[in-house]
């Protein structure tokens, strides 16, 4: 165990965010905290950071344990390029890198004992350095600010003149670096893009230390977590396992106390109408056995009614007009603007009844296209044709079919004439607008609650083809959940661009990839099948062998199998050439260092740095074979 959190409590005036909250880590575990916003996941961070003081309990960590944290919001200070920046948390290697060079002048012009001392000195900063992975301490820099995002073009930018964001990246990469043993991240993804994302869970998963994170990313979690804790109502429940894995022993658990709750329930109100009858039969034995009752009912250790979610929202979406098999055909459509030009050449078709997720990196112009097939932009060229009865619902991640003078009723109202003042009120409180809150101005609202209101007339609007860019933006876990269920059991089509890979894995059912080197590419299946699907075409790459198709819906007939079987010995007669030449480098490495420690050897700079030569060229293959073998074995 390296961390225990006993009891911890922690009230805000009169509000507890914290109550009694208890759990503890391994060596090696990768802790979840989740929970709606405001549940106190942060504050926790905190003050084990003991940067928040706690109204109870104790936090025990085991003797010199290092802990580094990444905050959401932070201070940052940086007067250095972004490498510069980084390169302060190898303050020690490059203090022993300039002994070691002070070190070989001096030995130059000594002799006898004091040379044997100086030596020895070498030799074990020599250790040292090479402990410390002082040879490739750069390379590995440069490694972590690519990881993030970082080009080498902006490794000399100065920190200060950095967006906000990437002033976090540098933070994020500075913490990567240092290594501690215990690393409290909070939201690590939020200025990060898919590809980024993706480096780092394979860090983390190949992060010895152990790791608590908080983060909305439900994907991120599945391919990080062991373990799971939520936060709700103060109160924490932790499962081991990772994101999906939680959410089912989660609902089980509910679902148990609910039923426990309302037999207990059943039992009280059948005591308390017996001890009512008895008391009217108004004789002295049937009073006496009443009190007795009465005395039994008051000593039950009353099951406290579990917390339902108010917070989620109801969301049903239907259309109220079947239309055509073909919904949407598009062909040749090209988009600039000015000389910056986004796409050319874009074909593609969307049939009813399919939940199509448009995916790429910033800037390839997803939200473009769809608001070209909204008419809300026009086109440089092509054709885009609607099927027979498609009525479009439009879902904008900027709002602006939302009016900001206008309040929440009236835009409703406005949009809907013909609904009654009940109805848009019952609309408005199945996405949490109650009471006089539906009389705020949209001006005045979050991002969360703007995309609530979008929501909102949408699924007034009873289209039959849904085209949403970024649907689940500022939204909590749990309001993403009721959006995904809704989706699935929409009757529809759907069209959305999304970063949010739970998202797509849960509701796509094809995915169009656009880039501005392949131009539009379609895969069918959820987000896991193109996944795979884009790991076999980068594998083809390197073993001139043609990819199959992963179809879930076809089955792979013998011909294939045995193309696939073929395909796998490759992979395998592959995988032990790299680990033969691996074992080959590993060896020659070791010689070398050997080597290089020798006393005669240890004085003689050139033969010195000619060695130090050959080891960092063999430990620069030996890291790119590392890599293909762990792409290999995967």
């Amino acid at each position: 165990m390296v961390l225990s959190c006993q009891n911890i409590c922690k009230t805000f005036v009169d509000q507890k965010v914290l109550d009694h909250v208890s759990f503890h880590v391994n060596e090696g575990d990768r802790l979840a905290i989740i929970g709606l916003n405001g549940a106190g996941k942060s504050t926790l961070l905190k003050i084990i950071m003991n940067q928040l003081p706690r109204d109870e309990g104790t936090i025990t960590t085991k003797k010199d344990t290092s802990i580094g944290y990444l905050s959401q919001h932070q201070d940052h200070n940086f007067k250095n390029t972004i490498f510069e920046e980084l390169l302060t948390v190898k303050k020690e290697i490059i203090e022993m890198d300039q002994k070691l060079r002070s070190l070989e002048i001096q030995m130059k012009h000594c002799t006898g004992e004091d040379l044997e001392m100086k030596m020895n000195e070498y030799t074990n900063i020599t250790h040292a350095f090479e402990q410390a992975n002082g040879f490739a301490y750069k390379s590995e820099i440069t490694g972590i600010l690519k990881g993030l995002g970082f080009s080498e073009e902006d490794f000399n930018k100065q920190v200060a003149t950095l967006s906000g964001g990437q002033k976090t990246r540098v933070a994020l990469g500075k913490l990567l670096l240092q290594k501690p043993e215990i690393l409290l991240l909070d939201e690590p993804t939020n200025h990060l893009d898919v590809t980024s994302i993706q480096w780092l869970e394979s860090y983390l998963n190949r992060y010895k230390g152990t790791v608590l994170l908080v983060s909305h990313d439900r994907y991120f979690l599945d391919k990080i977590v062991n373990k799971v804790m939520e936060i709700e109502l103060g109160q924490s429940m932790i499962f081991d396992g990772n994101y999906s894995s939680f959410i089912q022993k989660r609902d089980q658990v509910k679902a148990i106390r609910q039923k426990e709750y309302e037999n207990q329930q059943q039992k009280i109100k059948h005591q308390e109408a017996v001890i009512e009858k008895l008391k009217q039969f108004n004789r002295e034995k049937s009073i006496r056995r009443a009190e007795s009752r009465e005395k039994t009912l008051a000593k039950i250790e009353r099951i406290e009614k579990p917390m339902e979610l108010n917070s989620k929202m109801r969301l049903s979406i239907e259309p109220e007009v079947l239309s055509g098999n073909d919904v949407l055909t598009v062909k040749g459509v090209e988009k600039s603007f000015g000389t910056t030009h986004l796409f050319s050449d874009l074909s593609f078709e969307i049939f009813r009844g399919e939940r199509v997720a448009l995916i790429g990196e910033n800037g390839t112009g997803k939200t473009t296209l769809l608001k070209i097939i909204c008419k809300q932009l026009s086109k440089n060229a092509g054709t885009i044709q609607l099927g027979s009865q498609v009525c479009i619902g439009y879902y904008d991640q900027a709002q602006d079919n939302l009016d900001p003078s206008k309040s929440i009723f009236d835009e409703i109202s406005d949009s809907f004439p013909t609904l009654t003042n009940t109805k848009i009120r019952n609309t408005l409180a199945a996405f949490l607008f109650q009471g006089e809150d539906v009389f705020k101005l949209i001006s005045s609202l979050s991002g969360g609650e703007k995309g609530r209101v979008s929501l909102a007339k949408l699924m007034l609007s009873n289209a039959n083809f849904l085209i949403l860019d970024e649907p689940t933006n500022h939204l909590d876990i749990h309001s993403k959940e009721i959006l995904e269920s809704a989706l699935t059991k929409y009757t529809g089509t759907v069209f959305y661009v999304s970063h949010d890979r739970y998202f797509v894995n849960k509701t796509a059912s094809r995915i169009l990839e656009l880039s501005k080197e392949h131009g539009l590419r379609s895969y069918p299946g959820d987000y896991q099948q193109y996944v795979k699907q884009k790991e076999r075409e980068a594998l083809s790459l390197e073993t001139n062998v043609s990819s199959q198709p992963l179809e879930s819906d076809v089955k792979i007939d013998w011909k294939k199998q045995k193309e696939l079987d073929a395909l796998k010995r490759k992979q395998q007669n592959q995988l032990k050439k790299v680990e033969d030449k691996i074992e080959e480098l590993e060896a020659t490495q070791q010689a070398l260092e050997a080597k290089m420690c020798l006393p005669e050897i240890a004085t003689d700079i050139g033969k010195l740095t000619e060695l130090n030569k050959e080891k960092e060229v063999v430990d620069t293959e030996l890291d790119a074979l590392y890599e293909q073998w762990e792409t290999l074995s995967e």
